[in-house]
């Protein structure tokens, strides 16, 4: 089993890296000191980070994670010369968050279709990290950040209903606040007690919690799941 994930220098994307080792998978890395150099803020970056991995892993990867993003504050208030700050940060975080993993979901299905049409038929798997966000919202000043996850959720379900009867399978993690240098920043900018105090559980998840889902849905997940997204936010938010 070879799997390609994305952001797996940090956080929660060094927690799924740990626990796909530990499980027996061969994870080729983005952003780790062992991994495949990538800027997705670069239009070319994806397909490049893709061939880059597909010759590492002797030509076939079988699950693709998109785990990389960005979580960057871009105020709505602020003088006219400002809107193209704005304009500038929106972009950024969908080309990103969304772009980019939209890019590298479409090489991974058309690589899946290219094995299935040389009698290959164990078809293949994308887990897609989103966020709460995706359906609660975010702050004011994370417009971009919130519509970057529901894209990337509708994405999801598109492929899972699109693909599944050629045994391409997609989901998908919505995390809440999760304990990354990340959210210790924004936790503290906004006043962590008052944002606790939102999450029945009391506490924010660990990274290693989500990478237990973004493990199971990888790796052992039943396909009649497919198109299923899995929250992991202290039922901060239910649906």
């Amino acid at each position: 089993m070879t799997i390609l994930l994305t952001g797996s220098s940090r956080g929660i994307g060094a927690a799924i890296h740990g626990a796909l080792t530990a499980a027996g998978a061969a994870v080729i890395g983005h952003g780790t000191a062992s991994g495949i150099p990538a800027d997705f803020a670069d239009p070319a970056a994806p397909t490049a980070l893709w061939n880059a991995a597909l010759e590492r892993a002797g030509g076939a990867i079988d699950v693709l994670i998109n785990n990389a993003g960005v979580f960057e504050a871009s105020p709505l208030a602020g003088p006219f010369e400002a809107g193209d700050d704005w304009t500038a940060q929106w972009e950024r975080t969908m080309r990103i968050n969304l772009t980019a993993s939209a890019e590298l979901c479409r090489l991974a299905v058309l690589h899946w279709q290219a094995r299935g049409r040389q009698g290959w038929k164990g078809g293949g798997r994308i887990v897609n990290i989103a966020s709460r966000a995706a359906y609660r919202g975010d702050s004011p000043a994370h417009w971009h950040y919130a519509a970057s996850k529901a894209g990337m959720v509708a994405m999801t379900k598109t492929i899972a209903r699109g693909y599944a009867r050629e045994g391409i399978l997609a989901f998908a993690v919505c995390p809440g606040f999760t304990m990354t240098g990340m959210a210790e920043d924004y936790l503290s900018s906004r006043g962590g007690d008052a944002l606790l105090a939102d999450i029945p559980l009391g506490r924010v998840a660990a990274p290693e919690e989500v990478a237990a889902a973004a493990k199971f849905l990888a790796l052992e997940a039943p396909a009649s799941m497919t198109g299923s997204v899995i929250d992991v936010n202290g039922a901060s938010y239910v649906r």
